[in-house]
């Protein structure tokens, strides 16, 4: 039986070498929970971005007849059969007295990576074209985070790449059907924020509107991904990533395809599934679907901010996720109008008035003056107020009234000495307070801008960009994340090591600098 077992294994591994969709825990089982629950690598995503010397057939065959015996050395095993992946920067040494702009520029030489071939059995995904990586253990291509590191190379007169970057992404959704939340196999579960359609608006500022028809197909197949089995769904039910509303319309949740602990965090979520009361597959499952939502992990996704046991993510309708499938559904009307098939632009115009419709519906809180995640299970708003209430700002979503509640409270409650802090609540997550991330600054002083807060937007803009500048002639680095509340101190929270780089930093402080100079010089008591 084990021999028949053996064969079945080695005839899957051998079809899928050239789609090289296998991830680690399915080439090496057994080896693979031993390594990642050891702890022999500090981080859990060493092991599973490691590259095999051998065939995994062989290396399986090694570990299990050395395994058991005396003396065994899982490290040792595991260094002489895999390349252990190292920092990657070229001996790359920033330069502090050449400023940032010129090390955000050279930068874009170290974290460039050309569609090399991939090693066997390898977890990275082949790409047609170069791309940008964040830095630092994110030795691979993300999906959001790519967004906000074109920003910069847009400011940088980068197009070439920011159009490869395009490609990329575009070849993703025609393999996939989808774009993964990043390049790796162990990936494939989930996407990340959908910001495709954004991309688009980014290379036809350069290229024209007709690269909206060139990538229509593209955009078509995203937006089938996120409403995969729309179609079938009865009120309050939902279904991947998709909620029938107690009126029929339809919005979207954050889902991943898989219940099982994420193989780049294996032993973190073993642990953390044993301090909850939800069943380990649940569990799992909101854990994936935040880590889809790039808010991993947040207050937003928890009933008890301060336990990530009560994590929740599949009963939350998130409203930036909303904005951005808003934007979509606006793309593919857009295209179909470039093409004259009114029927069609008609028909996903109504689509993104109905989803306008709802996001005001369900997620503005007149209370709180703010928009709001809302929780599809209980029927009611989360009481949990984050930056992603900006994000209708950014898509025009907001009316006049909404947007000047909006601009009060980010003055009152999220502006900070540094910047925008993402959450109100100080739990030890990384987004959460006292933290602040690029992107969101970015969403919120665009937003605020499209709206004519320009002096709110000024101030978030000179704040952030001192903040980035402090660090830098500190440390010569750009980080992941900064404490915007105590600029002295480094940020935290997160299931790693504060990273720097980085792709999206980079990306939008450069953009920043060159929209919002400080020579205004506005403050806002």
């Amino acid at each position: 039986m084990k021999r028949v077992l053996l064969v079945i294994w080695l005839v899957v591994i051998f079809n899928s070498v050239f789609s090289q969709t296998l991830t680690p825990r399915q080439l090496f089982p057994g080896l693979f929970e031993a390594v990642q629950l050891s702890g022999i690598f500090p981080d859990n995503k060493t092991f599973v971005d490691a590259i095999p010397i051998r065939d995994p057939a062989t290396i399986m065959k090694d570990y299990t007849s050395m395994g058991t015996t005396t003396g065994f050395d899982l490290k040792q095993f595991v260094i002489a059969n895999f390349t252990i992946p190292g920092a990657h920067n070229d001996g790359f040494k920033s330069n502090v007295a050449a400023g940032i702009r010129d090390h955000i520029d050279t930068l874009w030489t170290v974290l460039y990576r050309k569609p090399d071939s991939i090693a066997p059995y390898s977890s990275l995904l082949r790409l047609p074209a170069g791309y940008v990586v964040p830095g630092g253990r994110f030795r691979e291509m993300y999906y959001w985070d790519s967004y906000f590191t074109m920003l910069g190379l847009q400011e940088s007169h980068k197009t070439g790449i920011l159009q490869n970057m395009v490609t990329d992404f575009a070849y993703l959704i025609d393999k996939y059907g989808f774009i993964p939340n990043g390049m790796r196999t162990y990936y494939l579960t989930r996407s990340q924020p959908p910001y495709f359609s954004m991309m688009i608006d980014l290379l036809a500022n350069d290229k024209g509107s007709k690269v909206l028809v060139k990538y229509q197909p593209e955009l078509l197949k995203e937006y089938a991904f996120w409403m995969k089995g729309n179609k079938n769904l009865t009120i309050g039910q939902a279904s991947d990533n998709v909620v029938l509303m107690p009126n029929g319309e339809v919005l979207n949740r954050y889902w991943d395809g898989s219940d099982k602990p994420r193989e780049e965090s294996y032993k973190q979520d073993v642990d953390a599934a044993k301090l909850t009361q939800q069943k380990p597959e649940e569990f799992y499952r909101n854990v994936r679907a935040a880590a889809e939502s790039g808010w991993d992990f947040s207050s937003r996704w928890f009933s008890n901010p301060n336990d990530l046991g009560t994590i929740q993510t599949t009963d939350i309708i998130p409203v930036d996720l909303n904005c951005l499938i808003y934007h979509l559904e606006l793309s593919i009307a857009r295209s179909y109008r470039l093409q004259g098939d009114l029927h069609n632009y008609n028909s996903y115009l109504n689509k993104a008035i109905s989803r306008k419709k709802a996001i005001l519906k369900y997620c503005w809180s007149e209370k709180e003056g703010w928009f709001m995640d809302y929780n599809w299970e209980l029927n009611r708003i989360s009481p949990v107020k984050t930056l992603a209430g900006v994000f209708p700002l950014e898509f025009n979503i907001a009316d006049k009234k909404q947007a000047n509640k909006l601009s009060l409270g980010l003055k009152l409650n999220f502006l900070k000495p540094g910047g925008l802090v993402t959450t109100l609540s100080k739990t030890g997550q990384q987004w959460d307070s006292p933290n602040a991330w690029a992107p969101l600054q970015y969403i919120a002083i665009d937003g605020l801008s499209k709206y004519h807060h320009t002096v709110l937007a000024q101030s978030i803009a000179e704040r952030w960009i001192s903040t980035n500048t402090r660090v830098f002639e500190q440390t010569g680095k750009l980080m992941e994340k900064y404490n915007v509340i105590d600029t002295r101190a480094k940020a935290g929270g997160g299931e790693y090591t504060l990273q720097d780089g980085f792709g999206w930093t980079n990306g939008v402080l450069l953009n920043l600098m060159d929209h919002y100079p400080p020579s205004l010089h506005i403050k806002i008591e």
